[in-house]
């Protein structure tokens, strides 16, 4: 399957979860992030569908990350909260895509909300997050961790 255009393997640490569900996929637009994942088999129900464990994976890592990037926070942001309305099937074969808007930072808080669709834009999945903030920034977190270096403009 063939990667759509602009997006390249996101730099995630390894970790068995991870090693077993990716790879997943990374594109910048604008000053948000797109993340996409072809949905296997792997990833499916026993009815050919994309597994509501999976869809809420993509949703937690477009919250994190989506929320790291566009606040540009650089931090370890656990999950407090995610809520999913599962609108629509995501097939295998199915190109998934997840977008996060941040809707509000807090010092100790990051809400969030989002929504993964297919490649032709259908819904799949509206979500919404609440994050903690804590610790010091940290570069293990931070755009180019997930996105590679940065061009000057």
């Amino acid at each position: 399957m063939e990667v759509p255009a602009g997006f390249r393997r996101i730099d995630l640490p390894s970790n068995a979860f991870m090693n077993a569900n990716g790879p997943v996929y990374v594109k910048e637009e604008g000053e948000a992030l797109v993340i996409g994942l072809y949905v296997e088999e792997r990833h499916c129900s026993s009815i050919g569908l994309c597994h509501g464990g999976m869809v809420m994976t993509l949703a937690d890592l477009i919250l994190t990350i989506g929320v790291n990037v566009q606040a540009k926070l650089s931090r370890f942001l656990p999950t407090v909260s995610v809520t999913c309305d599962f609108l629509g099937p995501a097939p295998k074969g199915a190109w998934l895509e997840a977008r996060a808007t941040v809707l509000r930072t807090t010092r100790n808080l990051a809400f969030a909300q989002g929504l993964l669709t297919l490649a032709d834009q259908t819904p799949v999945a509206r979500i919404s997050g609440i994050l903690k903030i804590g610790g010091e920034p940290d570069p293990a977190y931070s755009a180019e961790r997930y996105l590679g270096p940065r061009k000057d403009p």
